[in-house]
């Protein structure tokens, strides 16, 4: 059986049309400041942008009357001289490997409006480049130029187009990449596999995760670290852990070595469950076996020491980490100011910022003086606006991360308005907002109660293509608990298990706990498939 059908598939159109803020500033008019008309299709304007100036350029270059500012773009690159087809190839390949994706698609609307047509190498270098920084329909829209050109594609650019659609959660047009692989008769290579099971896991997918595992093993692909520890992950997740730690004894036996990949999972599972001690001890263990850990290996040492209480030995850890010459995450070092900013110890927060610039970040480090000034400090970049304005004069390259990083920094402290404006200023940047930005929207209104303004983003999300994960059922199953509405609880629930996704320990437990309280109620009874949900989970946790 094909995997196309097990992955829920729609005809759309190649281009989204959609954008978030077509729904968001209509639907919150009457909660938020009205936004501006004409920010409403922003999104679209800019998706299609390149593709209108290469069209507009190429009747202007027929009629012979090129305005000045596309004369300028046509001689920006040309010094006085007519460039050759292959230096237009070859200045294209260069501007996406520097990562200058904009000056490489003006690049491209000349090249075009010239009569040209991108090599193979162009074409592929600007889907890459695309789909890293999150412009996931241009790319789209690239790669159905370059078929329309006959530029057939390898297995290489489907895996860099796949990845940038299932990061986003846009499972329809994943679905229609994995179908177009097999109607041009090109095979799935090891990263095809690899990206799909990346991101079932992520998103709590499991028979998903088990089919594209037993595919890997009829097609005769070796289950690898990196299988291996996705799979712990997957029993992680679902409150499986001895069974996650069971693998590692599978993998001795098959004498395959622990490697980076494989550490970090289990430690990551030990965390998660609070065995801190043995998650100590296996990190010990990784540094004796000479691994240098990694970024994830101290986030998930710093993250769960914080989650369980253990915060000045998470301290130790961030420190520990810079020592040996990593750069903090942002996003660690939000879970630390915020234990932080809760206990008020504000001289910690300032000797921490006094030892990271002492490290000769100054410049990348005004993201973390914006980050505790948010957290209520001083409350001088409460304004989303003024913040990256202020981020900008510091030298600071805006990026999809930063955006996601200061969402989720407002949406914390249940700035509903800022982290809706965080996201407006990413898409008038040219960014796509993803389902990780979505699920902080959903979030920021949940920690204010306006639950049904959570409600209205997971439609929004749905109509937009792109497929819910278990976070964004988790994040609006937490939106209703806290507005009471604890009789729609069991309807996310049921909703979240009928569309594919596994519930977490987190949602078992809401469910359970929005049961309870709906029966001492006595609330309208509840369908016996909703009833039998509660028996299964008294019976496990009992």
């Amino acid at each position: 059986m094909h995997m196309q059908q097990n992955l829920l598939f729609r005809s759309i159109p190649a281009i989204c049309t959609h954008s978030v803020w077509g729904f968001i500033p209509v639907y919150l008019k009457h909660h938020i400041n009205p936004v501006k008309h004409k920010i409403l299709h922003m999104s679209c304007q800019l998706i299609l942008q390149s593709k209108a100036k290469r069209c507009g350029f190429l009747v202007n270059c027929l009629i012979e009357t090129v305005d000045n500012s596309n004369n300028e773009h046509q001689t920006c690159h040309r010094s006085g001289e007519e460039i050759s087809y292959d230096l237009y190839n070859e200045s294209i390949c260069e501007l996406c490997a520097e990562g200058d994706v904009d000056k490489a698609m003006r690049l491209l609307s000349e090249m075009e409006a010239l009569g040209f047509h991108p090599t193979f190498v162009s074409y592929s270098s600007l889907i890459d480049a695309l789909g890293s920084v999150g412009r996931t329909l241009e790319a789209d829209a690239i790669f159905q130029e370059m078929l329309c050109f006959s530029r057939k594609p390898r297995i290489k650019v489907f895996n860099t187009l796949l990845r940038s659609f299932l990061r986003k959660g846009l499972l329809r047009l994943a679905d229609k990449v994995l179908m177009l692989l097999e109607d041009l008769a090109i095979d799935r290579n090891l990263e095809t596999y690899e990206i799909l099971l990346e991101y079932y896991v992520n998103a709590g997918r499991l028979e998903d995760t088990w089919l594209i595992v037993a595919k890997m093993r009829r097609e005769s692909y070796p289950l690898n670290s990196f299988v291996y520890s996705k799979i712990i992950e997957l029993y992680r997740d679902n409150g499986m852990w001895k069974k996650a730690l069971g693998i590692v004894e599978e993998i001795r036996e098959k004498g395959l070595r622990l490697d980076k990949r494989l550490f970090n999972s289990i430690i990551d599972t030990f965390g998660k469950y609070g065995e801190l001690g043995e998650a100590l001890e296996v990190f010990e263990k990784m540094r004796r076996e000479g691994i240098k850990p990694d970024f994830r290996t101290w986030n998930s040492l710093i993250r769960w020491h914080c989650k369980f209480g253990h915060l000045d030995t998470a301290i130790d850890l961030f420190n520990e980490m810079q020592e040996q010459g990593l750069y903090p995450d942002p996003k660690i070092f939000i879970i630390i100011i915020t234990h932080l900013v809760e206990q008020g110890r504000w001289d910690v927060i300032d000797k921490i910022l006094e030892n990271m610039q002492g490290r000769g970040h100054h410049k990348s480090g005004a993201i973390y003086a914006v980050l505790v000034d948010i957290y209520g400090q001083h409350g001088r970049f409460q304004d989303a606006e003024y913040c990256l304005n202020a981020l900008k004069l510091e030298g600071l390259q805006l990026s999809p991360s930063i955006f996601c990083v200061l969402a989720h920094a407002y949406a914390q402290q249940g700035l509903c308005e800022q982290t809706v404006k965080v996201l407006q200023i990413m898409e008038a940047e040219g960014m796509e907002p993803n389902l990780i930005m979505l699920n902080m929207l959903i979030n920021a209104f949940g920690n204010v109660g306006r639950h049904m303004e959570a409600l209205s983003i997971y439609q929004h999300i749905k109509e937009m293509g792109i497929t819910p994960d278990v976070i964004t059922y988790s994040t609006l199953m937490k939106a209703f608990m806290r507005a009471k509405k604890f009789d729609q609880v069991p309807k996310i629930y049921s909703e979240m298990e009928s569309v594919g996704c596994t519930p977490d320990r987190k949602a078992r437990e809401m469910l359970q706990s929005a049961l309870m309280i709906v029966e001492q109620r006595h609330m309208p009874f509840f369908s016996p498939d909703v009833l039998l949900i509660f028996c299964i989970i008294s019976t496990s946790t009992g």
